[in-house]
Parts: C-alpha cells; sequence; structure tokens
C-alpha cells in the first residue's frame, strides 16, 4: 500500500551537511557571461532535477572530484550575480550579469533510513522529492553571493543514492541543466572532457525573424522582488506526475490524428480536461514552449532557447475535439521571444515577470535527455524534472520515461504537472477515467 505523504522532512532525510566546489582552474580574465532578455525573463524560476540509482557505492569525495573539472567547462555555473553597476556586493541598478569568480557551487549530502523501493512506493513522492531530495534555494538577501546551483546527494538504507539538482533557471534551461550534471557523471567515468564548450555570448533570441512587437502574452508582471529572485502564487500549489506508456500513446495517436504530434496531443487532451475543471471560458489561452536545441552542441551551452509562443481559442476549449485542438496548437501557436526580449530588455530593470505560470503552460522536454547521467556505469531508475516559482495557472512538463518490468520495453512519456493544490486530483482522475493514462 502507498505510504502517506505526511511525514515532516526531518523524518525522511537527516544528517544535512553543505560544503562547496569551485572549478578545479582559476578562470581568470575577469570574465563575465551576460544574461538575455530571455535569461532575465526566466529569473523568478528556478529548475529543479532529480535522479534516483540503485547500490552505488563511491563515497563523497568520488562524487566531488569530478564536480571540480565539471564546473572548469562550466565555469559561470560557479558565478555569481552582479549588476553593472552595483560593484562587488552586486548591489545597485544596472542590468545583473553573472561574474565567473570561481565562487562555487554548494554540495549538500543528506542520509535517509528509507530503502529507494520505499521511498519510489510513496503516494505523490514527486511532491517530496522536491521538497526533500532537491535543495530548497532561491537567489536572495545577499544576491551577489548566492549560488547559483546546489547539487544534493542523498543516500539510502538500502545503497542506492539520489542526485537533487537546484539550478537557477536565468542559467539557461532544462537542456543546459541536464546536460551539466550529465557532464559531471561523464567526468566521474573516466572519459575526457572537451577543452571548452565554447560559452556564447548572448546572440538573436530564437523564434521568427525580424522586429517584435513590445507585447507578450506569455509573461505577467508581477509585483517588485527587489534583489530576492522569487515570487509566490496566490494559490497553494501542488506537484505530481503519472506516467503514459508507448502503447497508449500509439493509441492516442490512432484516435485523434497522425498529423499531429504526440506532444501536441497530449497537451490537448489536457488542456481540454483542465478546461473541463476550471469551467467553461476560463481556458482559452495557453502558452507552450519546446525545444529549439537542434544539435547536441547547442544542449551543452548555458542558454535559455527554448521557443515560447502563445494560443488564443476563440470558442470554449473543452467543446473542441481533441484533433482540433492540437492542430491548433500546432498551427496557430504565435512566437514571443523577439517580444519577451523586447520587454526586459525596455523596463526589465524596473519591472518582474515571470512565465511558468502566468497562462497555463505546457513545457515540451520530450528530446531532454534526463536519463544520460551515469553513476559508475549505471543509469538511473528514475528522473524526473519540476520547475519552481509557478504562478496560478499552472504548468505541465512534458519529459521522457522509462518503465520498468514489462513498460521497459516501450518508452513512454511523463507528466509532470505542477497546479493550485485543489486540481491535481481531478486533473489525474480526468487523465485516468477519460484518457486511461496512469
Amino acid at each position: 500500500m502507498p505510504q502517506t505523504t505526511q511525514q515532516p522532512s526531518s523524518q525522511l532525510i537527516q544528517g544535512l551537511r553543505l560544503s562547496s566546489v569551485v572549478p578545479a582552474k582559476i578562470t581568470g580574465d575577469n570574465r563575465a557571461h551576460k544574461l538575455t532578455g530571455m535569461d532575465l525573463a526566466l529569473k523568478l524560476h528556478y529548475l529543479r532535477g532529480v535522479y534516483f540509482f540503485r547500490d552505488v557505492q563511491v563515497g563523497i569525495d568520488g562524487l566531488k572530484e569530478p564536480m571540480f573539472r565539471c564546473l572548469e567547462l562550466y565555469y559561470p555555473v560557479a558565478g555569481r550575480i552582479r549588476r553593472a553597476d552595483g560593484g562587488e556586493s552586486g548591489d545597485g541598478g544596472g542590468r545583473p550579469f553573472v561574474k565567473c569568480n570561481d565562487s562555487g557551487v554548494r554540495i549538500v549530502e543528506a542520509r535517509s533510513e528509507k530503502t529507494i523501493n520505499e521511498w519510489l512506493e510513496m503516494e505523490d513522492h514527486a511532491e517530496i522529492d522536491d521538497k526533500v531530495l532537491i535543495y530548497d534555494h532561491v537567489l536572495g538577501h545577499d544576491l551577489g553571493f548566492t549560488p547559483l546551483v546546489f547539487v544534493q546527494f542523498t543516500r539510502f538504507k538500502c545503497g542506492g543514492i539520489s542526485v537533487g539538482l537546484s539550478w537557477a533557471h536565468v542559467l539557461g534551461d532544462a537542456f543546459s541543466a541536464s546536460s551539466f550534471i550529465s557532464m559531471w557523471g561523464h567526468i566521474m567515468a573516466g572519459h575526457v572532457p572537451p577543452k571548452s564548450l565554447h560559452v556564447p555570448s548572448p546572440g538573436k533570441p530564437a523564434g521568427s525573424p525580424g522586429k517584435g512587437h513590445g507585447k507578450a502574452s506569455s509573461l505577467r508582471q508581477v509585483e517588485p522582488v527587489g534583489d530576492r529572485w522569487i515570487t509566490t502564487s496566490d494559490r497553494k500549489m501542488r506537484t505530481n506526475s503519472l506516467h503514459i506508456t508507448g502503447d497508449q500513446l500509439d493509441l492516442l495517436v490512432t484516435s485523434h490524428g497522425k498529423a499531429c504530434s504526440r506532444f501536441h496531443l497530449m497537451a490537448a487532451v489536457i488542456w481540454k480536461s483542465l478546461s473541463k475543471i476550471r469551467g467553461e471560458g476560463r481556458l482559452k489561452r495557453a502558452t507552450i514552449c519546446t525545444s529549439n536545441c537542434h544539435d547536441e552542441i547547442h544542449r551543452c551551452l548555458l542558454e535559455n532557447r527554448m521557443v515560447v509562443g502563445t494560443v488564443e481559442a476563440d470558442v470554449s476549449v473543452f467543446d473542441v475535439d481533441v484533433s482540433e485542438l492540437a492542430t491548433w496548437m500546432a498551427e496557430r501557436e504565435a512566437k514571443e521571444n523577439r517580444d519577451i526580449e523586447e520587454i526586459i530588455n525596455r523596463d526589465g530593470r524596473m519591472s518582474d515577470y515571470i512565465l511558468y505560470g502566468a497562462n497555463l503552460t505546457f513545457v515540451n522536454l520530450e528530446e531532454a535527455d534526463i536519463y544520460g547521467l551515469e553513476l559508475m556505469g549505471q543509469k538511473p531508475i528514475y528522473a524526473n524534472y519540476t520547475i519552481n516559482g509557478v504562478g496560478d495557472e499552472g504548468v505541465i512538463l512534458i519529459l521522457p520515461w522509462r518503465g520498468t518490468g514489462k513498460q521497459k520495453e516501450r518508452d513512454g512519456r511523463k507528466v509532470t504537472m505542477i497546479l493550485p493544490e485543489d486540481e491535481v486530483s481531478k486533473l489525474k482522475k480526468e487523465l485516468i477515467m477519460d484518457w486511461k493514462f496512469f
């Protein structure tokens, strides 16, 4: 039977210890990592990943040592936020950037008296993972001295280990984050890393060419946050996940149109179901975030390359057929990257915004290699990513999923939802009962 989730974190993990890791070599040259408008549009959001491995026999020194060399490649990750006119403290009103000063990432050690099987059998463990196995950090208070990344290693009674990654979204998207942690595992395995990742200067924003219109429906302005880069939702948000097998995906495509992508069909099903839950007319706009990383090189770079667009429905979404809604999402999406860049570059110093959850937001991470991290020759038995700092409308992430047993033969998808608490169980019921997802 699934265990309840009402256990305080102090009963689930113990023995927290914090330390720091810096690049293996001094970066030097007074280097700075410039932040684009898209980077700064995402500054109030944080990516949070977790990976589970069975019976990993390596000590903390063995886990930390390859991180030194990994940070030599990803040196901005070890930096700190500064402002253009803020001096060494980072204070002031100038445009933020990352000073590559080798201050390091924070390492967190913890242990649990549970086995990995016991942990994964807990009801709604995705919520617990996010609160307990990934260190809760935000950039703030002393903005110029706060680490951009935390990595938490939690050891389980069975000998297994989890790796929790808390990543400031201002550094890059989920492809950047997962590539960073995978490179750490690559170095641990004894592979020779590249000499340089050629961390780029900000280039042209993704999306359609031409000048933007200076308006972006995908953004929502929030109260100024100052130097504590987080905003709170007006409603209590909850994280949960469900899985869709390869066979279920095939059935969805067969039933609702082969011309639409699996992502758009899954998003259409969820949009339609949430429209039913929230009431007619309340969900006529959605934001879609998709990958713009077409090769392995760009996946490794520190960039926010997701293409952001919005879709407006001119009728009640609940009354639209799934295949038609999926087609709308694919064909009517208005790209907004250039508009976002213009808005942030124009008034980002005076105003703060959120993107995820400003509208109901669908994030396509199907191509993210979240199972690419290896420890001691092992692939993770479970991996997941979530987002912190989500607005009231919620976020749906579509990720790869590798099942176990018979389900392992067909890769499926994981749907991770971050929604108002009262909507999560209703949506899961809709997806299980009406669409046979589980």
